[in-house]
């Protein structure tokens, strides 16, 4: 495939925008913050609490880098009226959600209510917003009816979901689809919906997330517990994720043909990880105890997950900077170097300047 002169998120278009970011107080949202913040943003962060210890949103006193932070619960319509009453926003990204399959497996009536409806009240909110220019909802790679063929998912595939959160972004999906039809089109103005992979990165200490586990494992000294160490998934860094996020929001600002819905995943061709040798290499570069399988039979989780990020290479000019490999290299780097000490928000700083001067 022919090299591309990739796009990047552009400090001229962001700079002096007023950017309504929720979930900031997440992994993702808290490197969205720290990287509008680093273009020159206006930043209003909506979010709940954070839900781990310790948290990016802390460690890097994202709250410090907002216009605003409010810490409100997307499923409480009300406060989100409230929280948007007498505010004006160019851009929004909506990344807020319950994230976790097996919690999702734990308690979906939550996880349908934090990711379906907190959507629909964030987009009912909105449509009071008269200087819109764009809105971008980030749902999942797993939105697609997954039949297990091992074939990356394209944008016209089927939704579906056999599991509670994946059903919950599906859904996610044809709500943002059926405000924007209902309302936001004839406002013109671009709502669309991100498909991600699944993304690693510094700063991630949720339940349930391989590399948080192994990092927490190597500071207990302790053995990382892998389910389906055979299964492989579409592995992208933090930054490659929100820079084309953001280089999406550019283009429904910019261009109204842009399309309204795209997938983000790794560079077609690249080599593909398994969740075993992913975390052979993680733990190789803590120095922490190799990982121990111990199966779960009962499981949703799918075994195999690939997404074809083609379309957004060819009309954004945009496609992932780090390989699997890399992405797991840059990953590790960031624990390794907060651990002994570095401060997180000068980690995250340079991390995007290194990913700035890529290539």
């Amino acid at each position: 495939m022919a090299a591309l002169a990739v796009t990047r998120p552009n400090p001229a278009f962001w700079a002096g925008k007023r950017v309504l970011l929720t979930g900031h107080t997440g992994f993702k949202g808290g490197w969205a913050a720290i990287w509008l913040a680093h273009l020159g943003a206006e930043v209003t962060g909506l979010s709940l609490a954070p839900d781990q210890s310790p948290a990016l949103f802390d460690l890097a006193g994202v709250e410090n880098l907002t216009r605003s932070s409010r810490l409100i619960d997307l499923r409480d319509a009300a406060a989100v009226e409230a929280a948007l009453s007498g505010q004006a926003f160019d851009l929004v990204l909506h990344m807020a959600a319950q994230p976790i399959v097996r919690t999702s497996i734990e308690d979906p009536l939550a996880t349908f209510s934090a990711n379906i409806m907190g959507t629909a009240h964030l987009l009912q909110a909105l449509r009071a917003q008269t200087a819109l220019q764009a809105v971008l909802v980030v749902t999942s790679d797993k939105v697609y009816a997954n039949a297990e063929t091992g074939r990356a998912f394209v944008e016209t595939d089927a939704l579906g979901g056999k599991d509670p959160y994946s059903a919950s972004k599906a859904a996610a999906e044809i709500v943002t689809q059926s405000f924007a039809r209902s309302y936001f089109d004839r406002a013109g103005v671009p709502v669309a919906t991100a498909r991600g992979g699944n993304v690693i990165g510094g700063g991630d200490f949720s339940r349930d997330r391989i590399v948080a586990d192994i990092v927490r494992a190597g500071q207990a000294q302790g053995q990382t517990v892998l389910r389906h160490p055979d299964s492989t998934r579409p592995w992208q860094h933090v930054l490659d994720c929100v820079a084309g996020y953001l280089v999406y929001l550019e283009h429904l600002a910019t261009d109204p043909a842009t399309p309204r819905a795209l997938n983000f995943g790794p560079r077609p061709g690249g080599p593909e990880v398994s969740v075993g040798e992913l975390a052979t290499r993680a733990v190789q570069a803590l120095g922490a105890r190799p990982w121990r399988h111990e199966p779960d039979p009962a499981s949703l989780e799918a075994r195999s997950l690939g997404i074809d990020a083609s379309l957004t290479r060819s009309l954004l000019k945009f496609e992932s900077q780090l390989d699997a490999p890399e992405a797991i290299d840059w990953t590790m780097d960031w624990y390794r170097r907060q651990g002994e000490g570095a401060d997180a928000l000068g980690l995250c700083r340079d991390q995007i300047a290194r990913y700035e001067g890529l290539s």
